[in-house]
């Protein structure tokens, strides 16, 4: 095969060492470490050896420092999927994997991963620390219902949220020593739907104290991580902010569309709908069922100039892993499952599609309930994701307003097929015209 590039070097990434190859001569194979002179060294090496382009495997966040080092000093670099260079003849050791890689790079069979730019990387650190304190949050919130619980007091029954306000104030209330359930229920909130009877009929339980002082500890812990979560935002909205100084081209204010309100607990505290669309050009809260973490998600993970790399739509989807994956032998499909991963974006369309579906007049309904009919509640979920991919990939690379289904039509539509397939069916039947008279007395009398 030719050699597409002759300066080509493999680097086979570790968490203790990296192993770089640049021929296929196994003694010219070095091994570096981990720390910053490593590094240094190991570009002194390259250069010595004229590398100009590099290609490099790895799993976890191991490659990230190394990436950067040798994108400074001028060398093109890509990254790997590990499924690319799996394919390795004889034992696998790690001498073996960068020479190999160092191969495959030599003969362009590689193509590298995507990456996001310097600026979304820190939108994307904000963001997953953000999730990792709600993640806390939500925990503490179970372990405080767990020990309400076991103390047989079913505040969790009576109340949807056992933080909220009427939940917070029973809950210091019972922290301070108050153990009248009639008194506890006092503090619940005119809005409660329960009554007050029953929220005191709740209360009663056996207060034990080694549950009480989890329950104590839980609740400190809780306030501290929502504490941190509300600090996190600030600093989200300062990274986001500084956008505003950086020429990227933004619309200065945004369309009128719907009124969207965020009922979470845990929603941030800056204005989401004006900065995504800052950022992204368009507002993708037109598309209804779409919350404030979905676009936030997609803010965090992509540009608009990242997006237009993906020269179709369906690039875009495979690299979210939301479309089948088709396998084919024989001129047969063999699979068709869709590929597991842990896109973030694909996650946060997944929740999304999620609420989609137990909704009763949203334009992708229909398309939700017909794939569930069909396959299941999951390949729905997938299946409405990938739609919401496809609607906001348009969205974006073509800076195109929302433009919502008509449901009327999608209905008139599936009417249309499904009487189509009666009549075929009913031609294949070949009935006599006493038969089809029957059948039109049956169903006209069913309908009356």
């Amino acid at each position: 095969m030719e050699i597409v590039n002759p300066n080509a070097a493999g680097i086979d990434i570790g968490s203790r060492f990296h192993m770089v190859a640049v021929n296929q001569n196994v003694d010219d194979v070095k091994e570096f470490g981990v720390y910053t002179e490593d590094h240094e060294a190991m570009i002194i090496w390259l250069k010595e050896n004229s590398i100009t382009t590099i290609a490099m495997e790895s799993t976890g966040s191991y490659w990230q420092t190394l990436f950067s080092a040798l994108q400074r000093a001028g060398f093109e670099v890509i990254l790997v999927n590990g499924q690319h260079t799996k394919n390795l003849k004889g034992r696998k050791t790690d001498v073996q994997d960068c020479m190999w890689i160092q191969k495959l790079h030599c003969l362009g069979l590689l193509n590298g991963s995507f990456l996001p730019g310097k600026y979304v990387e820190q939108l994307r650190t904000y963001y997953n620390h953000r999730q990792h304190l709600i993640e806390h949050c939500s925990k503490y919130i179970n372990k405080m219902q767990k020990s309400l619980r076991l103390m047989n007091i079913r505040l969790d029954v009576v109340i949807n949220d056992i933080t909220g306000k009427s939940g917070r104030a029973i809950l210091n209330a019972i922290l301070s020593g108050e153990r009248e359930p009639t008194v506890l229920a006092s503090f619940a909130n005119v809005w409660v739907k329960k009554s007050k009877e029953e929220i005191a009929k709740s209360l009663h339980g056996n207060w034990r104290e080694d549950l009480l002082f989890e329950l104590q500890e839980c609740l400190s812990l809780y306030d501290i991580y929502c504490g941190k979560l509300a600090f996190c935002d600030e600093e989200f909205d300062k990274v986001l902010q500084f956008a505003k100084s950086i020429d990227m081209r933004l619309p200065i204010a945004i369309p009128s569309g719907r009124v969207v309100r965020d009922r979470s607990k845990h929603a941030p505290v800056f204005n989401v709908r004006k900065l995504a669309y800052m950022h992204l050009g368009v507002d993708l809260f037109d598309i209804k069922g779409v919350s404030h973490n979905t676009v936030l998600c997609i803010m965090s993970n992509m540009s608009r100039e990242e997006m237009k790399k993906f020269p179709t739509v369906k690039n875009f989807t495979s690299w979210l892993r939301l479309a089948p994956n088709n396998k084919k032998t024989g001129g047969k499909i063999i699979s068709s499952r869709t590929p597991k991963g842990k896109n973030q974006i694909a996650l946060a369309l997944r929740q999304a599609s999620n609420s989609i579906g137990n909704q009763k007049d949203h334009p992708l309904t229909h398309f939700f309930k017909r794939v569930a009919y069909k396959k299941g509640r999951v390949a729905a979920i997938t299946a409405t994701a990938r739609k919401l991919a496809v609607i906001i990939y348009h969205m974006i690379t073509k800076q195109q307003a929302y433009e919502p289904i008509n449901s009327e039509q999608v209905i008139a539509r599936i009417k249309k097929h499904q009487i189509s397939n009666i009549k075929q069916r009913l031609n294949r039947l070949n009935l006599t015209p006493n038969e089809f008279n029957d059948i039109v007395k049956s169903v006209s009398l069913s309908a009356n």
